[in-house]
């Protein structure tokens, strides 16, 4: 047999809406502000930017390091670049010489 002593009650056509909604809230969130979230990634993208900069002046000065090393080799040892690294480490210079350090 069937009675009306329970009563109707709305709140279940809720929890599923409810529950969707936290969780989309919840996600929404820390796909945005999260440690991997878009905010983060443009940080991560103007750090990358910066050492990509950085990186290309450190290789520009590597290799003007490595042409400089490669005059002063055994093989093809210039001795203008010889003259100039000896005035400059004994600080000699003549008479009639204008001296300019970069």
């Amino acid at each position: 047999m069937w009675t009306k002593q329970h009563k109707k009650r709305h709140f279940g056509r809720l929890v599923t809406p409810l529950l969707s909604a936290a969780f989309f809230t919840y996600f929404g969130y820390h796909a945005i502000n999260g440690e991997l979230g878009l905010n983060a990634t443009e940080a991560f993208e103007a750090r990358r930017i910066g050492r990509e900069a950085e990186l290309a002046t450190l290789v520009k000065a590597r290799k003007e390091l490595e042409r400089k090393v490669q005059l002063m080799s055994v093989g093809s040892l210039e001795k203008d670049m010889l003259d100039e690294k000896a005035r400059y480490y004994l600080n000699v210079s003549r008479a009639d010489e204008i001296v300019i350090f970069n």
